[in-house]
């Protein structure tokens, strides 16, 4: 794809997870304002991000590694993801914007995507929307990886929806749901495409169709995962090494949560 339909397309997914995330450019903004603060404690990087290599954990095609590359001119970002359509993208369309400062990883969260690495060293790691994906299991492993990877007083930032307990916290999760709902109610009104709509908009573009059959072949096995309360992700960090785990940043259900070596 060309310069101008990479933009198009990725402007258009971020329109899309908008509809799903009320305070979406608030969110990335406040884990790259912690990103700055590990900066700025640190002697071993600059003000600009130079000597940092951030980690983009599904990383989808590249919404958060471009704001970080951004905000951090003299930063690097590896981004892992396991959909082989989404990271196409994310390679063709940062090395457009950030030419030589981002790798793009074909690896599965769900299995050792450490070994992808290939021995790189991180300084910090990142997700964004993407984690719940994965079983409770499977997460808790992520986790323990992810200590293991990260040095001392490396930051690791998740944004993404954490849902209420419904049986034990119904007003909560009937409020964030119906924030949900307007949200999308109010992007759609203006224009967003739903989920489906951004996919066969994708899909049109005959290299990016080339991958559906692999893409289809991955996840064809996965079943729906059960949700991963608050709770677990910061009892599962502080357990895989974190000496502070916590919430940086909440909207009604959507977390950021904020965990350092």
């Amino acid at each position: 794809m060309n310069r101008a339909a990479l933009d198009a397309l990725v402007q258009r997914w971020d329109d899309q997870q908008a509809a799903y995330i009320t305070h979406r450019e608030q969110r990335f903004g406040i884990m790259l304002d912690a990103i700055a603060h590990l900066l700025d404690a640190s002697d071993a990087f600059g003000a600009d991000g130079s000597g940092l290599t951030v980690l983009d954990l599904a990383c989808g095609p590249g919404s958060l590694s471009h704001r970080v590359l951004d905000r951090f001119p003299g930063a690097r970002v590896i981004g892992v993801d396991y959909d082989p359509i989404l990271l196409r993208i994310a390679g063709d369309w940062l090395d457009h914007r950030h030419p030589g400062r981002f790798t793009a990883v074909d690896a599965d969260l769900a299995g050792d995507w450490t070994e992808a690495l290939g021995g790189a060293t991180v300084h910090a790691a990142v997700s964004s929307t993407a984690l719940h994906w994965l079983a409770p299991y499977q997460l808790v492993a992520v986790y323990e990886r992810l200590g293991r990877l990260l040095p001392e007083s490396g930051l690791f930032l998740n944004g993404d929806h954490l849902r209420y307990e419904p049986r034990s916290q119904p007003f909560l999760a009937a409020g964030a749901a119906a924030d949900d709902a307007r949200t999308r109610r109010e992007a759609y009104a203006d224009g967003a495409l739903t989920w489906d709509q951004w996919w066969e908009q994708a899909s049109a573009d005959p290299g990016l169709a080339a991958l559906l059959p692999e893409r289809e072949r991955r996840f064809a096995s996965r079943p729906p995962t059960a949700d991963a309360p608050l709770e677990l992700h910061v009892s599962a960090l502080r357990a895989a090494g974190f000496r502070e785990s916590g919430v940086l940043w909440r909207f009604w259900d959507d977390v950021v949560v904020l965990a350092r070596r």
